[in-house]
């Protein structure tokens, strides 16, 4: 495994703990981290140990956004520099957003910025009723422009309106209310909360989850419901005549546990 400057990961029971390693500055991200997060999700893709993604940060925050020092240099970065600098950050969120494991956002102290769109683009994200949450790009006369996909995906066009125009701070349970978040929790259920989620994960499939996390997304991105019947019909004929698939409805016409599942 790479040695990281920013991030680091551990492996545990199926579970790829990431976490976000610059706990002295609230694991504010540059373009190290960046480029780190893109590499470090290659290596979980093609790790067969890893089943399940957590995402989460060291120290007192999950992520206060972007690097005051690294925004000091983009700002006198030229249109192509941005553009080159800009065009990495799209592509970390789409990597985490690809990812074929389930991948988890654990979210406390603080979301700011461009925080938002590592929380978003994870399938499942948890937050901390105190965590603050801000989309603040506006307040710096900038856009958040990158992580806008990933944020309207989960909040809405007017939701995103209303956090993205105003820039405001909130809580969690707001946060929630929004969808920007799948549930807001006290600081002591939050990591019970996701050992449940982990445990119903390590249930199901591993090659199935994959390959749902594909029909979800080519269904909202990409297909037509008239080209959606002959393709969701191929993927289950595929997915029943696989070995996963044959061992999952064995397991259940003969009432046991399938083989991924541990005792």
């Amino acid at each position: 495994m790479e040695n990281y400057k920013t991030i680091k990961i551990e492996v545990e029971n199926g579970v790829g703990t990431l976490w976000l390693n610059r706990p002295e500055i609230h694991n504010a991200f540059n373009e190290v981290m960046i480029s780190e997060i893109i590499r470090a999700f290659e290596y979980i893709e093609n790790e067969d140990d890893i089943k399940i993604v957590v995402l989460r940060g060291e120290g007192k925050s999950f992520c206060a956004g972007a690097d005051l020092n690294w925004m000091r240099d983009v700002a006198n970065y030229s249109y192509d520099q941005n553009y080159e600098e800009s065009l990495n950050l799209s592509n970390c969120f789409y990597k985490i957003y690809t990812c074929p494991k389930p991948t988890i956002a654990r979210v406390h102290g603080a979301a700011i910025g461009g925080a938002n769109g590592l929380l978003a683009a994870c399938d499942f994200a948890y937050a901390d009723d105190n965590t603050t949450f801000s989309l603040s790009e506006v307040k710096i006369g900038v856009v958040p422009a990158c992580i806008s996909p990933y944020v309207t995906k989960r909040v809405g066009e007017y939701g995103s309106k209303e956090l993205m125009l105003t820039g405001k701070r909130f809580k969690g349970p707001e946060a929630e209310k929004h969808k920007l978040v799948n549930k807001s929790l006290s600081a002591d259920k939050l990591d019970e909360y996701i050992l449940e989620i982990i445990g119903l994960l390590k249930t199901s499939g591993p090659k199935a989850m994959a390959h749902c996390k594909n029909l979800l997304y080519d269904i909202s991105n990409e297909l037509s419901l008239e080209d959606a019947i002959s393709y969701t019909a191929k993927m289950i004929a595929e997915i029943r005549s696989s070995d996963e698939g044959q061992e999952g409805m064995a397991a259940f016409l003969e009432k046991r546990k399938p083989n991924w599942v541990k005792e």
